[in-house]
């Protein structure tokens, strides 16, 4: 088996062990003199939304041209954050903050490239995988997703993890640039941009992490689902306190 087809196999798994509704998705992020990918140019999109056909099966490539998400275009280094935006009187207008003084601050701690650091986002979904990904991104139900996050935990030895978000560019930021910059799995709880402009669930999150701990997370994952995965989602301690709980009524009800 070739290292891309161990890579489709792995989003395979993954999907299926914790029942995915879409296919995990790989980002790998090209910078000068990489190969560039060829596959569908996302015109018009922003990279939450590539990131959302990803999901459903599509292969597409995100470039300063076609981003249409300016603070994601700024993120990824592609051009310069509006003045909108960076004066914080956008999220002001769009009734996100109050005061402008803390839209200012939201931009300021984000994780970002530098300008022309990379030229193109190629977006994949994992289980159709063509390229080894640099981050793998997984948006779905936040019960899903903690499974991921324990199986990273294991694979690091126990160690706590920790989330860093503004709230804002949850997809761009938080799940994909955080993760590749500080190589670490890092989540957030989705963001006012890619609610509005995606698919995305009310009761969905997201988080992405290094692709190169992969085979290690699914490998935990394959482990957690033979007892402590279906035991959970099984409810067995809630059945057993709703038992104790009707027999204790029904002996309350028999004494009167």
């Amino acid at each position: 088996m070739t290292a891309i087809e161990e890579i489709q196999k792995m989003g395979s798994t993954m999907k299926e062990i914790l029942g995915l509704s879409g296919s995990p998705v790989g980002v790998r992020i090209v910078k000068r003199g990489d190969e560039i990918a060829e596959a569908e140019p996302a015109g018009g999109h922003r990279f939450c939304q590539a990131l959302m056909r990803g999901r459903r099966g599509d292969h597409v490539v995100v470039t300063a041209e076609t981003i249409a998400c300016p603070a994601a275009a700024r993120a990824f280094g592609f051009r310069p954050l509006p003045e909108a935006l960076k004066s914080g009187k956008g999220l002001v207008g769009f009734g996100i903050t109050k005061e402008e003084s803390v839209g200012q601050q939201m931009f300021v701690g984000m994780t970002t490239f530098e300008p022309g650091e990379i030229i193109q986002l190629d977006v994949f979904p994992l289980d159709a995988a063509g390229s080894e990904p640099d981050i793998v991104v997984v948006e779905d139900e936040v019960e899903k997703l903690m499974w991921i996050v324990l199986a990273y935990m294991h694979v690091r030895g126990g160690e706590r993890v920790s989330g860093s978000t503004a709230v804002l560019q949850a997809t761009c930021v938080d799940a994909t640039i955080i993760p590749y910059v500080e190589d670490r799995l890092n989540y957030g709880f989705g963001c006012y941009g890619c609610r509005d402009a995606t698919d995305m669930g009310a009761g969905e999150a997201i988080l992405g992490f290094p692709a190169r701990y992969l085979p290690e997370i699914v490998e935990h994952l394959e482990y957690l689902n033979k007892k402590a995965l279906p035991h959970s989602r099984g409810k067995h301690a809630l059945a057993a306190l709703t038992k104790q709980r009707s027999a204790t009524e029904q002996g309350s009800c028999s004494s009167l």
